[in-house]
């Protein structure tokens, strides 16, 4: 008797405890369009790659919210790769967002103002540079890695030199970009500091305290009032650059009225509910991007 392969609609790799909730939203968002859904967690993946193996079970689209923490999930990638499943950012596209010092390049190119910038090639690579004039990053400057998220090898507030070599050998595989600090205006008595979350063609400009992390929707009022359109003409640039289907960046409005790019492209976006987390993602958001992200696959056929 021929085994009947079964084939899901969507399968989502996780492992972030606190990515449940936005998960539970997106299998809600399946079954409301009749469409089916496979979690694949870490204690599931062996299990879910045999049975990938065997044909037991394959999928359409695929989601990937574990890899860039968790190489056990490699094999799954590699999988959906050989296969030419649909990813939702794929690991194609998204790989080639990560690399600051070229999302930089690619940002300037394309016109959009970014922080004041010195690259600098990675220790491993070029050990002993020669003492900078870093004046022009002001008296105090942040270094930032190349790769990764989280503020993990980030240094605010340097002052030297002497810091930045000493960074570059303690993260020594890694590129970084030394960035001078922006200074946002103050607009109803709030920092004009916005992250801006777009998906699927639709873009969510928030106001983002970068003391606090708290978000607030930027309400159109404000937007008028305040000429911030250019948030979402940014973003749009910024979304044809990248090629992905949801990422986060940040802006900041500065005090001679020009949009900063400061933080490019987030494709790991932090969907914590609002309502369980004070740093969270507004729940309407979070909810109509799970509702976006369904609906692309759909739209697809």
């Amino acid at each position: 008797m021929v085994k009947t392969m079964q084939v899901f609609d969507l399968a989502v790799a996780w492992n972030w405890e606190y990515d449940a909730d936005f998960i539970a939203l997106l299998d809600a968002s399946c079954r409301s369009k009749v469409l089916s859904m496979l979690a694949i967690t870490s204690d599931r993946l062996a299990e879910v790659l045999n049975a990938l193996a065997e044909k037991e079970i394959s999928c359409r689209a695929f989601f990937d919210r574990a890899s860039d923490v968790d190489p056990q999930f490699m094999p799954l990638i590699q999988w959906m790769h050989e296969n030419r499943i649909y990813g939702i950012n794929s690991y194609d596209r998204a790989s080639l967002t990560w690399d600051k010092t070229k999302m930089h390049s690619l940002l300037v190119t394309a016109g959009l103002d970014v922080p004041h910038t010195i690259s600098l090639p990675a220790y491993f690579d070029q050990p002993d540079l020669p003492e900078m004039d870093l004046l022009i990053l002001g008296e105090q400057f942040t270094l930032k890695p190349a790769h990764g998220s989280g503020g993990v090898g980030v240094v605010t507030n340097a002052t030297s030199w002497d810091q930045v070599v000493n960074v570059r050998r303690e993260h020594a595989s890694d590129k970084y970009l030394l960035q001078a600090h922006i200074f946002p205006k103050s607009l109803d008595l709030r920092p004009a500091w916005f992250r801006v979350i777009f998906c699927t063609g639709q873009i969510y400009p928030c106001w983002w305290n970068p003391e606090s992390h708290v978000y607030a929707p930027v309400t159109p009022e404000e937007k008028s009032n305040h000429s911030l359109g250019r948030l979402e003409e940014t973003v749009a640039i910024i979304s044809r650059l990248s090629g992905l289907d949801i990422f986060s960046t940040e802006i900041a409005l500065t005090l001679d009225d020009h949009f900063v790019v400061v933080d490019y492209v987030n494709d790991q976006i932090d969907l914590r509910l609002q309502s369980t987390a004070l740093e969270g993602v507004p729940d309407d958001i979070v909810h109509d991007i799970s509702e976006r992200l369904v609906s692309q696959l759909v739209n697809r056929g």
